[in-house]
């Protein structure tokens, strides 16, 4: 089969604005929700720790429907599965804000976070389609920019939309965005050939198990009280998933996708993606506890201080895709956890006495770092794969991103059950080493020429 060459314009330009509006709200009802827990708390009169479930439903319920998700996108197409998404976003965001009760709002986000899944878990694989094979980095490179800025200013947007209106807007909002897409949708984005053969409802089911008993297992390790009860989920999850992977073994097409972890680059390039995003959710979670308590800046203060860190992502991100389609991931991935690691050593070491800009500058060269890494790196992974398993490689990334950001945010409550008074820092330093430890795995793709996602790419779409 001829690899494919994308879309002529101006339908690419369609097609990727309607790809950006499925992720944006997916990416942004992840975090905007955050900021409104109190006040759902006090309108529902439901006690903080059950309203935490308006955050964990959705994040729990998209993490163990990317893969399901992601296989269907090949069976099906990714363009049916991206438009089914969609539509049950836009009917899950719909009664989120109608919701009377906190357990009819729990439940819309469950059902909003199928729909948000169906959205990521195809959302790459679409991007590989609608650019032609020289430009793809140029095309991931603007999809890292967008979930790179949908990530930073949620938090923001979730603020103004509660500074003029009640918490039910934060949801209200997704309906004609998602209305527009849908009707974009039908008509920019590409048809992909669906593949012959039925979706593994067993291996489905046994998938969605493992990763949610991972994920509540990484969360209560956090708590001490929860510790041994963490420790035994945790090995189950691990025995399921040793069966699970055994299941995948010799399938044309698993759900798990093994078959793609036969590719050296694949795997180097998932690795690194863990690390990164491990290391970023470290730094994210500790950094305005670290600017607070060890720095002795102010809530305001602590703002600015970091945004030099998303708008350099933002500056960097398709800057490193277009360089992506012409330098190996390998080098330009490892030089930017190489920059992130460095940064993040950098503000670890401070003391009360730092100003503004010496802070600053150390938060530019972590931003930097990731937005050079980010790019490259998920051009690598999608091009290692070949065109007919791009959702099980989507899907893939997508897990891969969640997973890092869950395992990082359990690493520093750990650390601040443990050692609260230095907590903060400590957990800069953790992340710096696992940044460190990304680099190494990112630059070891060069021994076995691994690393040029282009040349990936070519070898993958040559054996279809």
């Amino acid at each position: 089969m001829q690899p494919h060459q994308g879309l002529p314009r101006p339908q690419r330009t369609w097609a990727i604005l309607t790809v950006f509006c499925g992720l944006i709200m997916a990416v942004l009802d992840g975090s905007i929700a955050n900021i409104a827990l109190p006040s759902i708390s006090r309108k529902l009169a439901s006690d903080p720790s059950s309203t935490i479930w308006v955050v964990n439903a959705y994040q729990l319920t998209v993490t163990v429907c990317l893969l399901p998700l992601s296989s269907l996108g090949d069976i099906l197409g990714y363009k049916r599965v991206y438009r089914t998404g969609l539509a049950i976003f836009l009917l899950g965001s719909l009664l989120c804000a109608l919701s009377p009760t906190l357990p009819v709002l729990v439940a819309a986000r469950v059902l909003q976070g199928i729909g948000g899944a169906g959205i990521m878990s195809v959302n790459t694989a679409l991007v590989r389609f609608i650019y032609p094979p020289t430009k793809l980095g140029r095309g991931i490179g603007l999809n890292a920019l967008v979930v790179g800025i949908t990530i930073a200013v949620g938090p923001s947007v979730g603020a103004l939309i509660l500074s003029v209106a009640s918490w039910q807007w934060l949801f209200a909002i997704n309906v004609p965005v998602a209305v527009f897409a849908l009707l974009l949708a039908r008509s920019a984005l590409p048809a992909t050939p669906p593949q012959p053969h039925g979706f593994d409802y067993r291996s489905a089911l046994l998938s969605t198990v493992v990763f949610a008993l991972f994920i509540l297992s990484v969360d209560a390790a956090g708590h001490a009280g929860l510790r041994a009860a963490a420790a035994a989920g945790l090995a189950a999850a691990a025995l399921l998933g040793w069966w699970l992977v055994r299941m995948q073994r010799g399938k044309p097409a698993p759900l798990v996708p093994v078959d793609l972890f036969r590719s050296r680059a694949f795997t180097l390039a998932v690795g690194t993606s863990f690390c990164s995003f491990m290391a970023q959710m470290l730094s994210f979670v500790a950094l305005p506890f670290y600017l607070e308590y060890q720095l002795g800046r102010s809530l305001h203060e602590t703002g600015l201080l970091i945004t030099p860190w998303p708008l350099m992502v933002a500056v960097m991100a398709p800057l490193s895709g277009r360089l992506s389609d012409r330098y190996p991931a390998s080098i330009l991935a490892g030089i930017g956890l190489a920059l992130l690691g460095s940064g993040l050593v950098g503000l670890a070491m401070l003391g009360p006495e730092a100003s503004s800009f010496g802070i600053g500058w150390r938060m530019a060269m972590c931003g930097l770092g990731f937005g050079l890494f980010q790019s490259p790196n998920n051009r690598a992974m999608i091009g290692a794969t070949p065109p007919a398993r791009s959702g099980g490689a989507s899907g893939a990334q997508a897990t891969t991103r969640l997973l890092g950001q869950t395992t990082g945010t359990a690493i520093v409550a750990l650390l601040f059950s443990i050692e609260p008074s230095g907590a903060a820092r400590l957990a800069l330093f953790v992340a710096a080493a696992v940044a460190a430890a990304g680099a190494v795995v990112s630059f070891s793709r060069l021994r076995s020429g691994s690393g040029s996602g282009s040349q990936a790419q070519g070898a993958a779409e040559a054996d279809i």
